[in-house]
């Protein structure tokens, strides 16, 4: 049987009131007193039960977030960005990983209202924000992470993915390569859509390159190397000279098609680039060049976003922050190529 307050107070010869404030109030107590209670607590084993307390004090102390794929290293930073942060302020991050999917992402934010969290966090993984919009209004406060928000609905922490999209592929270009492909993920999330849209500005903007668009069903290794083996299915002739990657998941996996092909050379033969810089870029067998995102301070980032919402939530504070892409060159796209 679980030990209780009353048990507690029992043992410790105090009313379950002394109990309750050396539980929540300890400066309130005399030393003596307390040191009393903590010696009965440690003999029973007490454990308080902090789902009823939160249940009466309306919230709990936690906040939920919800990843489109919490496999991918660049979430993951932002989870502990995330979780760094909130445990500066006592309060603890639920994560829900929605796997891209919608319905995933829906069943994560019902759990986290029913368990009345202070916030939500989240990257969205479609357009329709509706759900969302039904759990501000319930007194939930929501803050989008790696997402601009239309209108102002939302406060939100995101990058310039149509400006880091424009930066890789111009890097490509830069270095001499005319015939890129862009091997992307589901046109539903937004990211990859900005991602896309930048690279063909860049694209555009030389009147002697092409961009072709390979829509893979998800942004994994797995996806990634389908991708690559699509492409080393034709001619030499007929395959792209770069390779713009969504994600830098994407990229290990067109990296392994490309090796195992053996008669193709990275970057002399096809440069590939990705984006967010995961550690495992860096590690590759051929070091990817790819679009650094801040994950950690993404996620850190949003929970300040998310407080000062719960301080003063019609207060005039800052509700969005937008980070700047940055490129880091590595051997997947450095070549004796000339420049143009």
């Amino acid at each position: 049987m679980a030990v209780s307050v009353r048990d507690v107070a029992v043992a410790a010869s105090v009313s379950v009131g002394t109990v309750s404030n050396v539980l929540n109030r300890p400066e309130k107590v005399a030393p003596a007193t307390v040191e009393r209670v903590q010696a009965a607590i440690d003999e029973l084993g007490f454990v308080r039960n902090d789902a009823a307390r939160q249940l009466r004090a309306g919230r709990s102390r936690s906040i939920g977030l919800v990843v489109l794929d919490v496999g991918n290293p660049f979430f993951a930073d932002i989870a502990r960005g995330a979780e760094a942060r909130a445990a500066e302020d006592g309060m603890t991050v639920l994560l829900g990983n929605a796997d891209e999917q919608a319905g995933r992402e829906a069943s994560y934010l019902d759990l986290f209202r029913e368990q009345r969290v202070n916030g939500v966090l989240v990257t969205p993984v479609g357009e329709d924000l509706h759900v969302l919009e039904r759990l501000r209004d319930s007194g939930i406060p929501v803050i989008l992470v790696d997402r601009e928000a239309p209108d102002g609905a939302f406060g939100w922490v995101a990058m310039d993915d149509v400006e880091g999209g424009h930066l890789a592929a111009s890097h490509l270009l830069d270095r001499g390569r005319r015939r890129l492909a862009f091997v992307g993920g589901p046109r539903s999330i937004r990211q990859v859509g900005d991602r896309l849209a930048g690279a063909q500005r860049a694209v555009d903007e030389r009147p002697d390159a092409t961009l072709e668009v390979l829509d893979m069903p998800a942004l994994s290794v797995l996806q990634g190397r389908a991708a690559g083996e699509q492409l080393m299915a034709r001619p030499p002739a007929e395959r792209p000279d770069a390779v713009f990657a969504a994600n830098d998941l994407l990229a290990v996996g067109v990296l392994q098609a490309l090796a195992l092909i053996g008669d193709v050379r990275v970057p002399e033969d096809i440069a590939l680039i990705g984006y967010d810089d995961i550690d495992f870029a860096a590690a590759a067998v051929v070091p990817l060049s790819s679009i650094r995102q801040p994950a950690r301070l993404i996620g850190s980032s949003a929970v300040d976003l998310l407080l000062q919402d719960l301080a003063d939530p019609d207060g005039s504070h800052e509700r969005a922050i937008r980070f700047r892409p940055e490129l880091v060159v590595r051997e997947s796209t450095v070549s004796e190529r000339p420049h143009p």
